[in-house]
């Protein structure tokens, strides 16, 4: 599994550009099991969920599109995470994401190691962050790399201990 950083200028053009997708039939947008009503951040603010979408991002000439999807192909090199627009919020945000996977993957891989941890059975991530949402949107993805399993996976995204969403996805091998 490989990491990617969240760009601000990617979420601009995501916010801006607009959500494209060019293939309906596996286009879904998944929410958040539970969307909170609030949640009060380290610095006293009040958390407010808009939207939480789970999908992959692709690439094209330049532009990212986000395509909300439950599905991922597994195939080396797609990436895939999660966007969150929170209500208002001013300042930097400290989030925690537990990625769940069905098996351990072959390898693990982040450009935060210091803030990343793996279980002891090697099928569960926990990554802590900190961002300054763009235009309210926090976002984090994942790169699809040699050995990661199929299977039904999961993400849980917390901002100050509190869960705010939940992605449930699975990686399927293309046809």
């Amino acid at each position: 599994m490989k990491m990617l950083v969240a760009r601000v200028a990617l979420a601009t053009v995501c916010l801006i550009g607009g959500v494209t997708t060019t293939d309906s039939h596996h286009s879904s947008i998944v929410l958040a099991d539970n969307p909170p009503e609030t949640s009060e951040a380290e610095n006293d603010q009040e958390v407010i969920v808009n939207n939480a979408e789970f999908g992959i991002k692709r690439i094209n000439r330049g532009k990212a599109n986000f395509i909300p999807t439950t599905q991922v192909p597994l195939q080396e090199g797609y990436v895939y995470g999660w966007r969150i627009q929170l209500d208002k919020y001013q300042g930097e945000v400290k989030w925690r994401e537990v990625l769940r996977l069905p098996k351990a993957p072959e390898t693990w891989s982040t450009e935060f190691s210091e803030d990343f941890s793996i279980s002891k059975d090697g099928k569960t991530a926990t990554s802590k962050r900190s961002q300054t949402p763009v235009n309210g949107v926090i976002e984090n993805f994942w790169t699809i790399a040699p050995g990661d399993p199929v299977g039904k996976h999961q993400i849980e995204v917390y901002i100050d201990e509190r869960l705010i969403a939940t992605f449930d996805f699975e990686v399927v091998e293309e046809k």
